[in-house]
């Protein structure tokens, strides 16, 4: 069992704040924690639940200058795609999501290769802008989404910058449109089997501009471990449960964690 590669419960519980912080840009793609674990599946699901996973409102340029970015990096694969997007999805264990402004200047959802989405439809989301994006995210509206934006407008080309979301989930599903599943799984299972249920679920994203074109990328790398794993002692336990007692209660009913509770109290009597 390896140690996860990302720990984010330790800096405190998740917050609405976006806590980006900048990072090189060598960093952007590489290392690839996940390509080992979950590269085989997430090309097998791009290509056979294509109108789930892949969306494109039309714009090639972007599109292009960002596979070009993501192949200068990875290098050329052999496998054919139809959209040069998933060609450079297929290469990597990130989700793509381009974000260009529109009539209103609206930052908006123009592309997305989206294979492991946690709790939400890309098809509810291509060309919605910022506002539709973060809708139900709770007290999201109008100030975090105004504080995006700017950061958007901001963004140099060259610069890169990285945060982390995390959550608890009953199984080790990646492909998670909706959390329903997850959720009455977690309410049914039994406490002794706690250990064996949960993970942790760390979202590692970026977010950089392309400087030809100016659209946003944004990046999810999906990290899933056995919980027990990412608890591997007493100061980490401590830490962990700080944070799982510390998050804003709407945030928490937002992320399913009452759902969860249950269980995480039974891991971590286990793991005591």
């Amino acid at each position: 069992m390896r140690i996860p590669p990302y720990l984010p419960y330790l800096a405190g519980p998740p917050s609405l704040a976006p806590g980006l912080a900048p990072i090189d840009t060598e960093r952007w793609l590489v290392p690839d924690t996940e390509a080992a674990a979950w590269l085989p599946a997430k090309t097998v699901l791009m290509r056979t639940h294509r109108d789930l996973v892949f969306a494109d409102t039309g714009i090639p340029a972007v599109i292009e200058e960002l596979a070009g970015a993501v192949l200068a990096v990875t290098g050329m694969g052999e496998d054919i795609w139809e959209s040069p997007l998933e060609m450079a999805a297929a290469r990597v264990s990130d989700d793509f999501c381009l974000l260009m402004p529109n009539a209103d200047g609206l930052w908006t959802l123009r592309a997305a290769s989206l294979v492991a989405p946690t709790f939400w439809s890309l098809a509810d989301k291509i060309g919605e802008p910022l506002t539709g994006l973060h809708g139900p995210v709770p007290n999201a509206n109008p100030g975090l989404v105004n504080r995006i934006a700017r950061m958007f407008d901001g963004l140099r080309p060259g610069h890169v910058l990285e945060r982390f979301n995390w959550t608890v989930q009953a199984g080790s599903s990646r492909f998670t449109p909706s959390s329903e599943p997850l959720k009455a799984m977690a309410r049914t299972a039994p406490e002794d089997a706690a250990l064996e249920l949960l993970h942790l679920r760390v979202e590692r994203q970026t977010i950089s501009k392309l400087p030809e074109t100016g659209a946003v990328v944004f990046t999810i790398r999906v990290c899933i471990d056995p919980l027990s794993a990412a608890l591997p002692d007493a100061a980490h336990r401590q830490a962990f449960e700080a944070a799982w007692d510390g998050i804003d209660p709407a945030l928490a009913d937002y992320k399913g964690w009452p759902d969860h509770d249950r269980l995480v109290r039974a891991a971590l009597a286990q793991l005591a």
